[in-house]
């Protein structure tokens, strides 16, 4: 399998994409206070996946799918402050914390699974 084919991978990217639209509107004042601490929050997400997948080990895939994963809980925390500060709408908060909810999901699974190939091995 390919990094392009995992699905959490594919979930992390379109979140990224999504985000760093509404990013780019954004002034620099806003960009610097809140923004970037949000689009790193996002984007580490799909990082951490990817250095991950690069790993032999099935224990260090893991440690980096567990700071993905910290990367989420991130990511949801700054959605809701930019909902509460009103720099997203309803619709793109929904839009893109239900995208965030189906992520932590997957990677849970992701996360399993990968949990699950180092008893087989035992």
């Amino acid at each position: 399998m390919k990094l392009g084919e995992l699905e959490v991978y594919k979930i992390s990217r379109d979140i990224s994409r999504e985000v760093w639209i509404i990013y780019k509107k954004f002034n620099w004042h806003e960009k610097k206070i809140i923004g970037d601490q949000w689009i790193r929050s996002v984007d580490s997400i799909s990082a951490n996946i990817a250095e991950g997948f690069g790993r032999f080990h099935f224990l260090d895939k893991n440690k980096f799918n567990y700071n993905a994963r910290g990367s989420l809980l991130e990511s949801f925390d700054w959605t809701d402050k930019l909902l509460e500060r009103k720099y997203v709408t309803e619709e793109e908060y929904d839009s893109i914390m239900k995208k965030l909810r189906l992520c932590h999901k997957k990677l849970n699974r992701y996360i399993q699974t990968t949990k699950d190939q180092v008893n087989k091995i035992k």
